[in-house]
């Protein structure tokens, strides 16, 4: 996206806030903030990583108010992530407190920087910076996405704190082709 209410010579001296800021004013002037609902439009919870590459609204062509998307180290299924999703899906019930929710999407990639994780060497120097076990950081390694994203959408599925309105697939999208791959199909939290 190119901030064409700034002149290149201009963008040099900005920082990445300010360019950020200054396309948001051309977002609300142009009006694309109007409609947007809480209830996502496409019921889509959208669970991936931090990774620029794989923005959920660039690759799957989101826009405001189709998904909602939680981000976090890796993508993985943590108990965070458990937490967030029990409380939008409490949130969910308020306002439609029949029919389904919302799809969780888990969406691993290739090239993922959380495979480092399965370095010894590296998880030992992380964990003492952050003051966090080492052996507790092994399992947030993502060696194998289609592994890591089966594993995950199982903790999902099998979470008591996430409703049964919800169902739960599984993808890996492929940062070399621009490719999303479905691995585990939609099925509902909690079915065996």
């Amino acid at each position: 996206m190119t901030d064409l209410a700034t002149p290149e010579n201009e963008k040099q001296s900005l920082s990445g806030i300010e360019i950020a800021v200054a396309r948001n004013r051309a977002f609300a002037e142009a009006g694309k903030h109007e409609g947007a609902t809480l209830i996502p439009t496409l019921r889509l919870l959208v669970l991936t990583c931090l990774d620029p590459r794989v923005d959920p609204a660039h690759i799957l062509g989101l826009d405001l108010s189709d998904a909602l998307v939680l981000r976090n180290n890796g993508g993985r299924v943590t108990a965070q992530a458990i937490n967030d999703v029990a409380y939008l899906s409490a949130l969910a019930d308020l306002v439609r407190p029949e029919g389904p929710l919302f799809e969780i999407a888990v969406i691993q990639h290739t090239e993922c920087g959380a495979a480092r994780l399965a370095d010894d060497g590296f998880r030992v120097k992380y964990a003492e910076r952050i003051g966090a076990e080492e052996s507790d950081l092994r399992g947030y390694a993502v060696v194998d996405p289609a592994a890591t994203v089966t594993t995950d959408i199982e903790r999902l599925r099998t979470a008591p704190s996430i409703s049964p309105r919800m169902t739960v697939s599984g993808h890996v999208y492929n940062v070399g082709t621009g490719l999303i791959e479905t691995i585990v199909s939609a099925q509902p939290v909690g079915a065996a």
